[in-house]
């Protein structure tokens, strides 16, 4: 009788296992705006020529907890900003060390990389920081040391929410984003009729559902590879990731919704300059999501496993500590500026550093997602390499791969081999809006996919 009963329980356990370890999470979230008290330079675009005017939507940094049966934790931090600095991230992560003992790996930050919203400090400095009065350079500094203290009070805040939770993922497609360095934006309207996107793109939608003990959606996260440039005016907004986000709250009242931007620097939502364009893209995203969300999705084994590396990645074409004094004369003003932003950063130093600093982020969430992120502005060549990683159909792979880019310090465009042999905008035309002192060399990419599979291990 015994031994039966043993066998039993056995069988009951092998029954459950799964189940039980797909609820077996914790979870918290919350959600702090970061529209700036005062009408400050906007981001994105260097053809203005004055402070903000106005509100279309709000501007939010939100945060994930979420904690695994083995007390494993990991920070989402998602922002609606085009970009922030490597050192706004360190201030961050900081901060969080010194609160909650949260290591460097635990924590992932990403940016919408929406145009319409607030410079942040020295981010893309010689394209704003360098170009406007010493009074609005000021308010930079002081938007960046308030946007600061709010991200570390929404994770307080998150990690005060944490709750029994349980966790599925599930992933759809958008055909929003269209490979601009492939595709005019007349030409779009006749190869969307055909049926044909030139050039390669990502229409994944990757979603991560957070459920709380009584089933109810608490948080949706969703990414998407597209830039977030529809509008170009003087009102804060998300653009379409924004309304994309209030999309999937309106579908799912009393959820907290989160966008995480992919590798889209080369993709765009195509054609644009409408609040009418941003809404309908945004609402098709979120269609998307909702979609996924009401369809089948996977339980995530209550399994967590975060890392983190900066690999130094390689500069070509460096000029001169001299050669840098003399474009300080420059009748460029961007190049001018980005000079004035190197030697500032440089200090007493006699030569610039040959390589950066490159952020590579990894979650394994389960034992099916693996989640990258990559910092700068990803072309899509490298969310199709790393795909390419796992096993099984070309469908599996898109489905359990996501890959960000944007992530915890966006310093310049980061083109694959092939596109920075092209050249162009992507290929390091770019670079001097971002104050890079030269080119990337050519071995970035290979050096880049070495360390994704060394965290794929």
């Amino acid at each position: 009788m015994k031994r039966t009963y043993i066998v039993i329980c056995l069988l009951t356990i092998l029954i459950i296992s799964p189940a039980a370890m797909a609820q077996n999470w914790k979870a918290g979230t919350s959600r702090v705006n970061i529209i700036p008290e005062k009408q400050i330079w906007m981001s994105g675009y260097g053809g203005r020529d004055h402070v903000a005017e106005g509100k279309l939507t709000d501007l939010w940094a939100k945060s994930l907890v979420i904690t695994d049966a083995n007390g494993n934790t990991g920070v989402l931090i998602t922002l609606d900003l085009v970009g922030i600095h490597a050192d706004t991230t360190a201030a961050i992560c900081e901060a969080l060390k010194e609160q909650h003992g949260l290591e460097r790996s635990q924590i992932a930050i990403n940016c919408s990389h929406t145009h319409t919203g607030p410079a942040v400090g020295m981010n893309l400095g010689p394209l704003h920081y360098l170009q406007i009065p010493k009074a609005e350079q000021e308010q930079l500094d002081l938007y960046e040391k308030a946007l600061i203290k709010k991200v570390v009070s929404g994770v307080s805040q998150a990690i005060e929410d944490v709750e029994p939770a349980s966790l599925n993922w599930g992933s759809g497609l958008c055909a929003v984003a269209v490979n601009r360095r492939n595709n005019s934006e007349s030409q779009v309207p006749e190869v969307r009729i055909a049926g044909k996107l030139n050039g390669p793109y990502d229409h994944d939608v990757p979603v991560l559902a957070v459920r709380r003990a009584d089933k109810s959606l608490k948080t949706i996260v969703f990414g998407y590879a597209c830039h977030a440039t529809v509008l170009s005016f003087y009102q804060w907004s998300g653009d379409y990731p924004g309304f994309a986000q209030i999309s999937v709250e309106e579908q799912f009242p009393g959820v907290n919704a989160m966008f995480w931007a992919g590798c889209g620097a080369d993709q765009n939502p195509l054609p644009r300059r409408t609040v009418e364009l941003a809404k309908s893209y945004g609402h098709r995203l979120g269609t998307a999501v909702g979609e996924v969300i009401n369809g089948t999705m996977h339980a995530v084994e209550s399994t967590l496993r975060t890392e983190y590396t900066e690999v130094d990645l390689p500069l070509q074409q460096l000029p001169t500590v001299d050669e840098l004094k003399g474009r300080l004369d420059s009748d460029q003003k961007y190049e001018k500026a980005r000079a004035k932003y190197i030697l500032d950063r440089l200090g007493n130093k006699k030569e610039l550093d040959t390589t950066y600093p490159y952020p590579i982020g990894s979650w394994r969430i389960g034992k099916d997602v693996r989640f990258v992120f990559l910092g700068g502005e990803v072309v899509v060549d490298y969310a199709i390499s790393i795909k390419s990683l796992a096993a099984g159909t070309p469908e599996d792979r898109a489905q359990m791969v996501w890959v960000a880019g944007y992530s915890n310090d966006v310093m310049a465009y980061i083109p694959s081999r092939r596109v920075l042999r092209e050249g162009g905008y992507e290929g390091g035309g770019s670079n001097a809006y971002y104050g890079m002192p030269g080119l990337w060399a050519p071995e970035l990419e290979a050096m880049i996919m070495h360390e994704v599979e060394e965290q794929w291990k």
